[in-house]
């Protein structure tokens, strides 16, 4: 059997300098892994965002369609002043 040995002061204190770092560095890589997600969900909650933008876009680009459409029926082709509501049949 092997004698024991005792470690000095000071080569205790190295050791647990070491487990200190690697404690703060466990709990750091820990917090910048919960910023990354919530950066992802925030994200993919603007990307969302965007994405239901676009479909009102569209969704307002056809009722103009749709508008433009109705009143060449009714009024036929021409140009309209929409300041004064002055419409300029074209012939």
């Amino acid at each position: 059997m092997a004698d024991t040995v005792k470690f000095s002061d000071n080569e205790m204190k190295e050791l647990q300098e070491l487990q200190t770092s690697y404690q703060s560095k466990t709990i750091e890589f820990g917090q910048l892994r919960v910023q990354s997600i919530l950066l992802k969900q925030q994200l993919d909650t603007l990307q969302n965002q965007e994405a239901q933008m676009e479909v009102d876009y569209s969704n307002i680009q056809k009722k103009e369609r749709d508008l433009v459409d109705q009143l060449n029926k009714k009024y036929g082709p021409g140009a309209l002043d929409p300041s004064t509501g002055t419409f300029t049949p074209v012939e």
